[in-house]
C-alpha cells in the first residue's frame, strides 16, 4: 500500500523511525483483525440486505488484495527488457487471444497487461489460422501421438481446475469416454520426468466391506488469510470468526464422506458423539470399528460409553506414527485444498459454511475419482456401481486399430475411431471448484 502511494506522487518521508513503520504493520494487522469480527457479526445476522452488503464489501476486499499481489508481482518482471522476458508456449498465447476476446482488450490493453509488446499481440492474431510449422498453434501428426486437440482439451481443463493432477486428468477423462494415459498428460502439461522420492507406506486396516471401518478427525479452517498478528502473542484464538473446526467421517473401504459438521470452536467428547449419531443415522447403519487420533474428544469416556453400547470397535492411532489415521487426514487434505482454500472468501454464516462442505462432499464421492480405485468414485465403490470409466470410449486417432490396447482402465471403442470431440465443464451446484466434465462428439 505504501509503494501505491509513493507512485502517484505522496512523497514519504525519509529516514522514518523504525516505530512508525512497525505501528503501520500494526494498524493494517488490526484493520484485518476488526474487518473480520464485524464482518462476522453481520453475517451472523438477521438483515438479509446487511448480509450481502458485508459479503460484497469481503468481496471487493479480496478483490484490491489480489490487484496488488498481481501489482506486485508484475512490478518485478517489469525491471527486465521485454526481450529478455521468458517466452509464452502456443498453448498460452491463444489462451492470452481468448481471453483478449473475452475481456474486449485492445492492443496496448493486452500488451500492458500480459507484458508483451502490442507488436507481438497483434503476430498472434495473424497467425491464429496458419497451418504448417509457422502455425501459432501447431498439430503433430504421427500416428503413434494424439492429436493437438486432446493436448488443448487436457491444457484447458488444466485451466479450469488447477488443483488437478496428471492422474486425476486422465480419470476425469476416463470417466468422460477419453482413455488418456497419466504418462501422457504429465508431458503434454510438461511437467518434470523427476520421480517423486519413496515414502514409507503407511500400515494399514484391512476393511472388507463398506461400513466396516470408519475414520473420525478434526481440523480448522481458517475465515481469514491467517491467524498471525504483527504483536504478542503473534496468533488469534482458534475459533470463530477467525476459523471454523470442522468434523469429518470416511469410510475406509471405499473412502467415501459419510458426513462433515462445523463448530465454532474446538468441540467436546459430547458434541462428536452427536456428530456420530447424526451420520450413523443418515447411513443407516453403524461401522464395526471407528478409528480416531489420541485428541480429548476420542479419548474421553463419553465417546467410549457410545462405542459400547452400539458394539463399535473404539481404536486409536499411534502416537507420532507417520499414517495411522492417513484415510481421513487425506480427505481433510483434498477438502481444504479444493474446496475452502479456493472460496474467495469463507463464509462466516454457519448456514452457508455449511452449505459449501454438503457441496463438497455430494461431488468428492459421485463425480471426484478416487486415486486409490483408479477412475471409480467414492460412491460407485460404496454401493457397488458400475463405473463410468469402463462404458466405450471415444477413440481420436483415426488410424488406431480396434484391436490396440488403449490406456487403462480398459474399455471398447465408442462408434469410428478419428472422433472429434468437444470439451464440456459443468460445475456441481454453481462452484468452480467443483468441475463435472464430459465430452460430446462434434458432428
Amino acid at each position: 500500500m505504501l509503494a501505491r502511494s509513493a507512485n502517484e506522487g505522496l512523497r514519504l518521508p525519509k529516514h522514518w523511525p523504525r516505530r512508525v513503520r512497525s505501528a503501520v504493520v500494526h494498524v493494517v494487522s488490526m484493520a484485518r483483525v476488526a474487518f473480520t469480527v464485524t464482518r462476522s457479526r453481520a453475517e451472523h445476522g438477521v438483515n438479509g440486505r446487511a448480509r450481502l452488503l458485508t459479503r460484497l464489501d469481503g468481496l471487493e476486499r479480496e478483490a484490491r488484495l489480489l490487484r496488488e499481489e498481481l501489482r506486485i508481482k508484475d512490478a518485478r518482471m517489469e525491471r527486465l527488457p521485454a526481450h529478455r522476458r521468458p517466452h509464452y508456449p502456443p498453448i498460452e498465447r491463444l489462451a492470452i487471444l481468448e481471453l483478449r476476446a473475452a475481456r474486449g482488450w485492445s492492443l496496448a490493453e493486452t500488451a500492458r497487461r500480459l507484458l508483451v509488446t502490442p507488436l507481438t499481440v497483434a503476430s498472434w492474431t495473424h497467425r491464429l489460422d496458419d497451418e504448417g510449422p509457422g502455425a501459432l498453434v501447431q498439430a503433430p501428426e504421427p500416428v503413434n501421438r494424439f492429436p493437438e486437440l486432446v493436448a488443448y482439451l487436457v491444457r484447458r481443463l488444466k485451466f479450469f481446475c488447477p488443483t488437478l493432477g496428471s492422474r486425476r486428468i486422465a480419470r476425469v477423462l476416463a470417466r468422460a469416454a477419453l482413455h488418456v494415459g497419466a504418462t501422457t498428460v504429465r508431458r503434454i502439461l510438461r511437467s518434470p520426468a523427476t520421480r517423486p522420492a519413496k515414502r514409507r507406506r503407511p500400515r494399514e486396516i484391512t476393511a472388507t466391506h463398506p461400513d466396516h471401518v470408519w475414520h473420525v478427525d478434526l481440523t480448522t479452517v481458517r475465515t481469514i488469510g491467517g491467524l498471525w498478528i504483527s504483536w504478542f502473542p503473534f496468533a488469534l484464538p482458534q475459533r470463530w470468526p477467525f476459523c471454523w473446526w470442522v468434523a469429518a467421517v470416511v469410510d475406509h473401504f471405499s473412502r467415501r464422506a459419510m458426513g462433515t459438521m462445523r463448530f465454532k470452536q474446538e468441540p467436546t467428547a459430547i458434541q462428536v458423539r452427536g456428530f456420530l449419531n447424526r451420520v450413523c443415522r443418515r447411513a443407516g447403519r453403524w461401522p464395526g470399528h471407528l478409528i480416531a487420533d489420541h485428541g480429548p474428544q476420542f479419548t474421553a469416556r463419553e465417546l467410549q460409553n457410545w462405542c459400547e453400547d452400539h458394539g463399535i470397535g473404539l481404536r486409536w492411532g499411534a502416537i507420532g506414527e507417520y499414517g495411522s489415521i492417513a484415510v481421513v487426514e487425506r480427505f481433510i487434505r483434498s477438502l481444504k485444498s479444493e474446496c475452502t482454500r479456493l472460496l474467495t472468501v469463507v463464509p462466516l454464516a454457519p448456514a452457508a459454511f455449511a452449505r459449501e462442505l454438503d457441496h463438497f462432499v455430494d461431488w468428492y464421492n459421485a463425480d471426484r475419482p478416487h486415486p486409490r480405485f483408479g477412475a471409480r468414485t467414492p460412491d460407485e465403490v460404496y454401493f457397488n456401481c458400475f463405473p463410468s470409466c469402463r462404458r466405450p470410449r471415444f477413440e481420436p486417432r483415426a488410424r488406431w486399430s480396434r484391436r490396440s490396447p488403449c490406456a487403462e482402465p480398459h474399455a471398447l471403442i465408442r462408434g469410428r475411431p478419428g472422433a472429434v470431440v468437444e470439451l464440456s465443464v459443468g460445475y456441481h451446484a454453481g462452484r468452480r471448484n467443483l468441475p463435472i466434465v464430459t465430452l460430446n462428439r462434434v458432428a
